[in-house]
């Protein structure tokens, strides 16, 4: 039976439907809006797992060509691996719904949204996000949700609720905010210098909306709501739990507090088999072995967590808002156009600016349009940054967190007329424990100094932490704030908040809340004393390097002129027949725009500059009155024909080669002799008249 529940949004119709399509799915939803529909099914195994300790669900978010009434580019027509921006919208499902799962369900959880149809003026991922949500919330799959999401444009003081595409090119910020009908549970964007209390207006506006989403949903469910499948909890406790806890509290809370990260991890681990020793039967039993490592798990947790709440100390010996020794250091390579190299504590990012040309550009075929971009930043993280043993992959944390730090630097990079080169920056994580993608921020701001990259402003990125515990019915009652955060405290913590920004205002950033939601006092909080981060970390890059350096004489040189759009032609040649001659000759490569832009790529500064000047002589009429050096390209016996610019010939006359009278032209020229002339006039039929430069100094003796 189908069942729909619908909401009018603006001039709009918002609907949710199941019922007709993808029935064997555990939960199938059909949304659209305007002219976009998304597909979203959940399905689980039906295999249950016993005393899973984390919810393995995989959210496989991706769109069809055919959508947008496109068939895909390439020599393949069928869509292939996930681009980069479904994967960052997989992302945003994820992270919001997970934490939302019974991992006690104990199987495997597969959502997978699509996209069906695209109008152009609706985006399809707050679509996904939404119907995602109601898929899982009408299956038999138990879900603490719903969940929901929302975008919010700041343009021109107002705040706009999921603009459209055209609207979405005029905003100061942009932030998409995911979560339930009590809170938002993940929060992420970019903007323009912001102040932090614009971003926290646009939180409250998302709120609104995404509460009235949960309660459409929550509708359907009311329609068409299955029965919740058992979960499987695991019924089996640890024996002596007391007589462990009791011999391992006093040797873990030695061992967690130890400085640096290898350090305590070894203690932990030496600790672990100490006490292990002692039940080594016990453990024979791998349930028993299982239980024996959360309850580990759960007193690190406890330690760490009463020790900054209670006594404001962190496992590292720092105060709450104290940041890590921070170190940066430019021009660490020889050869790249640009590097740094940014150490925070344990976290350590070499990022490395590289220049190309136009024709470097990323190039994205989406089914919203093709388009390009000429800011690109990767991230990687090898598995050495951490100490282990893995593949060199580009999964989808190093998609989400290249995604972050490429955010936070692009409103700071200077357009492509005030810089027309392809900028790439790769920042290689060659330590992590703590904020890689912050570090990748930074970094990538000091080499992009170093490579000559006039950036508006220097960028800066910290995260911060949150532990709360609850008083009374005060779910927030005794809380603390963290300043530069570190892998643990990420890990054993409930919120993980990342701002970018210049010491005017915030660029980037990306929040994931694992508790219920935050108030908005403890967001100012959390937003101001980011910002005094910032500043702090700002201030130390600065005296490294605050100005872009000389562009690194190994970069390609670029320039760029305007020439009279009727001349394009003449620049070009037929067929290509006089671009690619000058492209040949000189050693680069020429690209000319519809409106006269020329823009001229070359390995070296000379290259480009003669490229130029021939240019100029192709494009440019030659006035009377200039002087020019030219090429004797034939002599006859009444003198002399010479080039003055490519392809452009006059006759300098015997009687104009001296003041004295010249018996034969080549007593004063010769073929391939290069000669200052004078351009004396041009004729009603367009023929040039020269004088020998030599003559004309003469005569005016």
């Amino acid at each position: 039976m189908v069942q729909r529940v619908t909401r009018k949004i603006g001039d709009q119709e918002l609907i949710l439907e199941t019922g007709k399509i993808g029935k064997q799915a555990n939960g199938c939803v059909y949304a659209q809006i305007g002219g976009t529909s998304i597909i979203a099914t959940v399905c689980a195994s039906h295999e249950v797992k016993e005393g899973l300790d984390f919810v393995p669900v995989t959210v496989e978010y991706n769109e069809k060509f055919y959508a947008a009434g496109k068939i895909p580019g390439g020599f393949v027509k069928r869509e292939g691996r996930p681009k980069d921006k479904e994967i960052l919208v997989s992302r945003l499902i994820d992270r919001p719904m997970r934490p939302l799962f019974e991992p006690a369900f104990g199987r495997e959880i597969q959502i997978v949204p699509t996209c069906v149809s695209i109008d152009g003026v609706n985006t399809p991922d707050i679509l996904a996000v939404i119907a995602s949500s109601a898929a899982v919330s009408i299956s038999d799959i138990p879900f603490h949700g719903p969940v929901a999401a929302c975008r919010v444009g700041y343009i021109d003081g107002e705040y706009v609720i999921n603009p459209t595409y055209d609207q979405m090119e005029k905003v100061q910020l942009e932030i998409v905010v995911a979560g339930t009908k009590d809170g938002f549970t993940m929060v992420e964007g970019g903007a323009n210098e912001v102040s932090e209390e614009v971003m926290l207006g646009a939180l409250e506006k998302a709120q609104e909306f995404i509460t009235d989403m949960c309660l459409l949903q929550e509708d359907l469910i009311k329609l068409a709501g299955k029965e919740k499948l058992p979960l499987a909890p695991l019924n089996v406790e640890l024996a002596n739990k007391d007589a462990i806890e009791a011999e391992a509290t006093p040797l873990m809370k030695t061992a967690c507090f130890l400085k640096g990260k290898m350090a305590r991890s070894e203690a932990v681990n030496n600790v672990k088999k100490q006490v292990a020793e002692h039940y080594a039967e016990q453990l024979e039993d791998p349930v028993q072995a299982k239980l024996f490592d959360t309850l580990f798990d759960d007193i690190q947790y406890n330690l760490l967590r009463s020790s900054i709440l209670n006594e404001g100390l962190r496992i590292d010996g720092r105060g709450t808002e104290d940041i890590r020794p921070i170190t940066c250091e430019v021009n660490v390579l020889p050869r790249p156009h640009g590097s740094a190299l940014f150490t925070r504590g344990e976290t350590q990012s070499l990022a490395i600016t590289t220049l190309g040309t136009a024709m470097d550009e990323q190039v994205y075929d989406d089914i919203e349009g093709d388009r390009s971009e000429n800011f690109i930043l990767h991230y990687n993280f090898p598995p050495y940054s951490v100490g282990e043993v893995g593949k060199l992959t580009t999964g989808r944390r190093e998609i989400g967190h290249g995604n972050l730090a490429r955010r936070s630097l692009a409103p700071m990079i200077p357009s492509r007329d005030e810089f027309p080169y392809t900028i790439r920056v790769v920042s290689e994580i060659m330590e992590s424990n703590g904020s890689s993608s912050q570090a990748s921020t930074c970094g990538g701001c000091l080499s992009l100094l170093a490579a000559g990259v006039p950036m508006k402003k220097m960028v800066a990125g910290i995260a911060m932490g949150l532990i709360t515990e609850p008083e009374g019915d005060n779910p927030y009652g005794h809380y603390a704030i963290l300043s530069d955060i570190l892998g643990e405290e990420d890990h054993l913590g409930d919120m993980d908040f990342k701002v970018a920004g210049t010491h005017d205002g915030i660029t980037g950033f990306q929040m994931d809340i694992k508790i219920a939601g935050v108030s908005m006092k403890i967001m100012k909080q959390a937003l101001d004393q980011a910002k005094r981060g910032r500043e702090h970390i700002l201030n130390i890059m600065e005296q490294c390097i605050n100005k872009p350096q000389p562009i690194s004489p190994y970069a390609p040189k670029i320039d760029t002129m305007k020439i009279a759009v009727d001349k394009i032609g003449a620049l070009i040649g037929p067929g290509g027949k006089n671009v690619k001659a000058l492209c040949s000759q000189y050693g680069v490569t020429i690209n000319t725009d519809d409106d006269g832009t020329v823009t001229i790529y070359g390995k070296t500064g000379k290259s480009t500059d003669a490229a130029k000047a021939a240019i100029k002589g192709i494009c440019e009429d030659p006035e009377v009155g200039t002087v020019y050096n030219g090429t004797v390209k034939r002599i006859m016996d009444f003198g002399a024909f010479i080039e003055i610019l490519p392809g452009k010939e006059g006759l300098c006359h015997i009687s104009k080669l001296s003041r004295q009278r010249v018996e034969k032209v080549t007593d004063v020229l010769k073929e391939g002799q290069q000669v200052p002339v004078k351009l004396l006039e041009v004729d009603k039929m367009g023929r040039l008249n020269l004088s020998y430069i030599d003559a004309v100094e003469e005569q005016s003796k």
